[in-house]
């Protein structure tokens, strides 16, 4: 407990080398909270002091926890070609209400391989006028990769915005066989 009688909540990170760079893995008792592209140590240590404000807890490195470690294998397996969904208990706290329901519709019902259109994704969940809101919510993901934000593109077939960067969108929906492996 903290001086003020409430239960600080442990929150546990590690650095994984990924074919589009490296990303911070961030978790807590509930499940995987956050994943942050391009992880270096100064995109990394904002990522840390972020999550310390929000949460109220200072970030504690350990690539070995429990709380970690089937996050980290999920995720090496994935960019391996060896995991095509993610089996993780995620901790939604970072995003809620609209972002949290489109995200959670994105999770569960886009698979590897296949894409959505940001109206199509507002349309699943209900507010079918609502596709620059859903571009925002993905723009808010706190989960990237895990909840496949990289899936949703433009109706015209454009891919749309990234957060990652939209080379490190090819690269992913190359990885998963909706576009052709980037020439260089």
């Amino acid at each position: 407990m903290d001086s003020h009688g409430q239960y600080e909540q442990r929150v546990v990170w590690a650095v994984v080398g990924t074919d589009i760079g490296p990303l911070l893995l961030a978790a807590t008792g509930e499940g995987l909270l956050n994943v942050v592209f391009h992880a270096t140590d100064a995109v990394r240590d904002q990522a840390l002091g972020r999550l310390a404000a929000r949460l109220g807890a200072e970030p504690v490195e350990a690539p070995d926890s429990p709380l970690l470690a089937e996050a980290i294998r999920q995720v090496e397996a994935y960019f391996a070609g060896a995991r095509r969904a993610f089996e993780l208990p995620l901790d939604w706290s970072l995003v809620s209400g609209f972002n949290r329901q489109v995200l959670r519709e994105l999770a569960s019902g886009v698979p590897y391989g296949a894409v959505v259109g940001y109206g199509d994704l507002a349309g699943r969940v209900g507010q079918p006028l609502a596709a620059q809101a859903v571009g925002v919510a993905m723009g808010a993901n706190p989960l990237p990769v895990v909840v496949p934000c990289h899936r949703v593109v433009e109706r015209d077939g454009g891919i749309g915005g990234f957060g990652g960067g939209l080379e490190t969108k090819r690269k992913l929906l190359a990885l998963e066989g909706v576009l052709p492996e980037p020439l260089f």
